[in-house]
This record gives C-alpha cells, structure tokens and sequence, in this order.
C-alpha cells in the first residue's frame, strides 16, 4: 500500500480574506423593482438559474446560470430580471474589509463558474445552506466556506489578482490631504501616496476625488500653483526658482500647468499682481 504525505507549513497562509457579513437569496418576482445601490463592503453575486443583466455604473451585461460578479465596496450596481424568461434565482455574500484587485482599472469582475475546475456554486450552496438551517458553528462554518471560496476565486481571476484590507478610506484619504499640504515639495507620486495610505492604487484614486473633487495628484498640482502664486506676489525668486521651491520638476513643466490653470505665463502674472498692489497704494 502506498502513502502520501505532505506536509502544511502555513508560509502562505496569507492575512484573512476578508469578513462574511451576510448572505442572501433571491428569485426575482414580477413586482420586484430593480434599484441601482451601493455596498461599503465587496460582494458575491452568484446566479444559480434564469436569465437577466447586471448593470454596473453605466455598464450592462447578460448574466446567465453560472456567472458569478464580483463588485468592489461604492460601486453602484443593481440587476434585472429578463421578461419572458426564467426569473433570476441567485445567492449573493458580503464581504467586509477586502476589496478585490483585478490587475486593471476595473472594480468588478466576471466569471463563468460552469467552466473552472473548483466547485464554485457548491459553496454558495453549502453557505445558504448552514445560515438556513442553523446548527452548532454553523457562523464558523459560513466563514471559512467564504475564505476558501475567495482564496479559490483569487486563483481563477489571475492577473496578479489580490485581496486587499479595506480601512477607513475617508480616514486615510483626509491623512493624504494634509501630508500633500505639508510635503508639496518633494517627489509625491501616486504611487508613494497609495502606499503611505494602505489602500489599492485606483481605489485610492476613486475615494480621494469623492471625497475632494479631485483626483490626488491634480490636489497636488492645484496645491504647487496655489504656492507658486504666493511667491509671484510676494518674493523675488526668479521663475525657475519658485518652479523648484514650489515641487514642480522642472521650470517647463511648470510653465504649462500655470498657463493651462491661469491662462497666462507667470511672468504675465506676477506683472498684474504687481501692476495691480501699485493701483491700491
């Protein structure tokens, strides 16, 4: 007789996939009104029959038994049933404190579950299943079903695919603000900020201009400008100087974003500023 044996280290076992926060069934009724909405958390969306489409933001797609969405949390999503056809029966899980990374700009994903070599639906199943039914450990179970469900989704994805720790967005793009303010001058990327926040690069993005109106690193360039005014006004640097005192990485690039934001040249600017103190005394 033979034996196997192989042995578990526990080198990647990694950080927790995220926290299972809910679960969900659903089989789309004639009444059932379709209302575009948002998660702070990522979700699940599992489609076990019938035929619709999934609209996400301003993108809709066919969804069939099998497909599986994946959403990131503040990504404003609904679904519809088609007419005529079998309603929409699906199972759908919250996730909190993750975020999927899916090597691009996307913030959702789709996936053909009828084709992959995991038995993806099964724990779907196996999740409503323990909810429904309640027995001893039954929220440890739901647990652990989801990590392995999303360990195993992390492999199908590929592209570098990754879990990624939701924090406090607000609390971290808030710090990002005040380090940009106080650190204007140096060599700010939006790589560096992303990572001194903890957060996913385009995430990050996304969170910083809802929260400012702006995207970070255009926050940045506005916060040079407004800088370089200042010293126009009132220092007698040379142009290329205040470029440099101002974080800009050279007096060209400088000279465009100033004429771009103010439709003139600095030099322009600083003859009004001053043209305009000689008027007032």
């Amino acid at each position: 007789m033979g034996i196997r044996k192989y042995q578990i280290t526990g080198e990647e076992a990694g950080p927790r996939a995220g926290i299972l926060t809910y679960v969900t069934y659903s089989v789309y009724e004639g009444e059932w009104k379709s209302i575009r909405h948002t998660h702070r958390f990522a979700e699940l969306f599992y489609v076990k029959s019938g035929k619709g489409k999934f609209v996400i933001e301003e993108i809709e797609f066919p969804i069939i038994r099998g497909d599986l969405i994946i959403i990131n949390p503040d990504v404003e999503h609904t679904e519809v049933s088609l007419e005529g056809s079998a309603p929409l029966e699906y199972i759908a899980l919250g996730m909190e404190q993750m975020r999927f990374s899916f090597g691009a700009r996307e913030e959702h994903f789709m996936l053909d579950c009828t084709s992959v070599p995991y038995p993806v639906g099964m724990y779907f199943d196996t999740i409503l299943k323990e909810v429904e039914g309640e027995a001893a450990g039954y929220q440890r179970v739901c647990q652990n079903l989801a990590e392995l469900l999303c360990l195993y989704l992390n492999r199908l994805i590929g592209s570098g695919a990754e879990q990624i720790v939701s924090r406090d967005a607000s609390r971290e793009c808030s710090r990002m603000k005040r380090y940009i303010d106080s650190n204007y001058q140096e060599d700010i990327t939006l790589d560096s900020l992303a990572q001194m926040a903890h957060l996913n690069k385009y995430y990050f993005v996304h969170a910083f201009t809802k929260f400012y109106g702006q995207s970070p690193m255009s926050y940045l360039s506005m916060r040079r400008l407004q800088m370089s005014c200042d010293l126009l006004k009132t220092a007698d640097y040379s142009i290329a100087e205040i470029a440099q005192l101002s974080g800009f990485s050279s007096p060209s690039y400088f000279a465009q974003c100033f004429r771009k934001t103010y439709g003139m040249t600095a030099a322009a600017y600083r003859r009004k500023q001053r043209e305009e103190n000689k008027k007032k005394t």
